[in-house]
């Protein structure tokens, strides 16, 4: 990161603006991630995650079948696009999210709600293989201001990513999923530890240090 630390931008507040929405903006303009993710042309900041946790764990390889869900604006999406089609255009990358992700290169793109009954079928009917190689989720609901609601919004959100992984990954194959420290993710750790020969918790540096934001990693799927 080449931006210098010690030149803060300070954001006055402006009428009709939220506090908390003033010391977002203060945060992206100071987030040196944010700077970094806009001149290599990342969708987001969210991109060096995934790219810091391939870069310890090596989970993508040209060729693979990745499905992304809660995918948008593509910041993953676009890190996986580039390792599974790194030769040729033999990978393939499904992004899910229920809002509509723009055009990314090697990146086909659903606009699906995770929670659709039908979800299952709609996905194995647009995977170019049988079964995906690795299953992603960056999902994270809007948040209440309400600790606990907060909490039991975001694991229902990885049990049901964990639902799916299960139905579609294939064996041998990768889950990444994220997940806020709070005490009843074990409960996820414990069910993981039964469908993966390893599992870990990540916390990449890329993640803000004053965020309780985790990321639980299961390797080598055994149906």
């Amino acid at each position: 990161m080449t931006r210098d630390p010690n030149l803060k931008v300070r954001v006055k507040s402006a009428k009709g603006r939220k506090i908390s929405s003033t010391r977002w903006l203060e945060r992206q303009l100071n987030d040196p991630y944010v700077h970094e993710a806009n001149r290599l042309g990342y969708r987001s900041r969210a991109a060096f995650k995934i790219q810091e946790i391939n870069e310890k764990y090596n989970i993508f390889k040209e060729g693979q079948c990745v499905l992304d869900l809660g995918a948008a604006p593509g910041g993953w999406s676009q890190i996986a696009a580039q390792y599974v089609n790194e030769n040729s255009q033999s990978g393939q990358v499904l992004a899910v999210d229920i809002l509509p992700i723009d055009s990314l290169s090697g990146v086909t793109s659903l606009q699906l709600d995770v929670y659709d009954e039908n979800i299952i079928q709609i996905l194995k009917d647009n995977l170019k293989k049988p079964k995906a190689d690795i299953v992603l989720s960056d999902m994270a609901p809007s948040t209440t201001g309400h600790k606990s609601t907060d909490h039991l919004r975001i694991i229902s959100l990885l049990e049901n990513a964990l639902d799916i992984a299960e139905e579609i990954l294939e064996e041998g194959g990768v889950f990444v999923g994220k997940v806020f420290r709070g005490g009843t993710e074990s409960d996820i750790l414990n069910r993981m530890k039964k469908n993966f020969e390893k599992v870990r918790h990540v916390k990449p540096k890329s993640s803000r240090s004053n965020s309780s934001e985790l990321y639980v990693l299961g390797l080598n799927y055994r149906k």
